[in-house]
């Protein structure tokens, strides 16, 4: 949804993840699109069951998308076929009720099966393409620092050449996107040690240089705040703060490009969370390290994100800056939801008032079914036409709404803002 989608390192195009077929299906993502820029952090909330992990987990072909397209650096690495299938379906059942013309249905059968030929081929040939790129860079990088080094440097640079390569053969595309997910007990194999945790990822890309592995589970420890005696322990005998830390080093000794945090902090204790996300904020800086940020904590993803998406039963209804969505905040749901975040003060919490949201009065869809609508500049709100010219009249006017909540509500900080403090 960026104004340029070539600066996107993650884009994501009306992807749906339904469960079970036909008239039963549970559509627990549903149309919902957006793109993620190099080195920013995308956070995506809503409350519990509406889409959120299931789409971080589509991204990664945890799932097989029913329709819609992720792309990555530039290429399809998820490409769904059910919903082309379905189309074709019902175009036939269609056309044998006589309900739609013959050769206009059969033009779209047609498109739709090159659709479906061309998503297969990504499927299945996206890693290639990445590969035969990534040998070609490695060739080029190496014969240049080659031409300069001593013969000392060159048994080095080869030896390192040869491993990287190897793991290159032996990689996907989508290993440069890993995920930490939010159970840090339930995600880590209690029966394997620290260092087979770790070192998993690595063995499986085709890595069997032990001291390479070594090296590399060791660094990762210390840098996620471990020692390297914690190698040989079990996850049990760790606090769930430094599970989750083991958790990360098993992310990031894969050297990805993005993160999926999956409510890296919701299982965690408050103190432990500031930890946890100055963690995170650090692999971004250093590492430059792109971040999809699921979470429910609004506050949490005020400070930790560039950008917001919010979701509700498995669609996108609201998409813009951080600073953006918490001043103008326009669909019903996200009013709600920022509603509900508590405030800590005693006081203040007794006078906030909650706005509870009803999608079948706040919203009227009986003659036109609603779409991703830009307001104002990167701004985007799931509405009707109607709904979309009510927002674009009223913009300043939910701003002001907003504001006068959470001074209702005895917020402090914008008491102290509006004395000029």
């Amino acid at each position: 949804m960026s104004e340029n989608m070539q600066d996107s390192l993650l884009r994501v195009e009306h992807l749906c993840m339904y469960f079970g077929k036909g008239d039963f299906a549970k559509k627990a993502v549903h149309d919902v699109s957006f793109d993620v820029k190099k080195g920013e952090v995308f956070g995506l909330v809503g409350e519990s069951g509406c889409g959120k992990t299931t789409t971080g987990r589509t991204i990664i072909r945890l799932y097989d998308a029913t329709a819609g397209s992720v792309y990555f650096k530039g290429k399809r690495i998820v490409a769904g076929t059910q919903g082309y299938k379905d189309e074709i379906k019902k175009l036939r059942k269609q056309m044998k009720k006589g309900e739609v013309d013959s050769a206009t249905a059969n033009a779209r059968i047609e498109e739709l099966e090159k659709e479906i030929a061309s998503a297969k081929y990504d499927n299945e040939h996206h890693n290639d393409e990445y590969r035969e790129e990534e040998l070609a860079r490695l060739k080029e990088e190496y014969e240049k620092a080659l031409t300069t080094a001593t013969e000392e440097e060159k048994a080095a640079l080869t030896k390192k050449y040869n491993q990287e390569c190897n793991f290159v053969k032996s990689s996907k595309l989508v290993t440069k996107i890993q995920m930490i997910y939010q159970d840090p007990v339930a995600s880590l194999d209690p029966r394997m040690t620290v260092k087979e945790i770790i070192a998993e990822g690595l063995k499986i890309q085709g890595i069997k240089d032990e001291e390479y592995i070594n090296e590399q589970v060791y660094k990762m420890l210390e840098t996620v705040g471990l020692v390297a005696e914690h190698a040989s322990r079990y996850p049990h005998e760790f606090s769930g703060g430094q599970r989750q830390r083991i958790g990360i080093a098993r992310s990031i000794v894969m050297n990805p490009e993005m993160i999926i945090a999956d409510e890296p902090i919701s299982a965690l204790d408050v103190s432990i969370r500031a930890q946890v996300i100055n963690l995170l904020n650090e692999f971004r800086e250093t590492r430059g390290l792109t971040i999809l940020f699921i979470a429910h904590d609004l506050s949490v993803v005020k400070y930790f994100s560039d950008r917001i998406g919010v979701m509700y039963f498995g669609n996108m209804v609201e998409l813009a800056t951080s600073d953006e969505l918490f001043a103008h905040p326009l669909h019903p749901y996200t009013r709600s939801l920022l509603s509900a975040v508590p405030l800590p003060d005693p006081i203040s919490e007794k006078k906030r008032v909650r706005i509870k949201y009803n999608p079948l009065t706040d919203h009227e869809h009986t003659d036109e079914e609603p779409e991703f609508r830009e307001i104002v500049p990167g701004h985007f709100v799931r509405c009707t036409l109607k709904e979309f010219e009510y927002y674009k009249e009223h913009y300043e006017t939910a701003a002001e709404e907003a504001r006068a909540a959470r001074m209702a509500g005895g917020d402090d900080a914008d008491k102290k803002d509006e004395q000029g403090l």
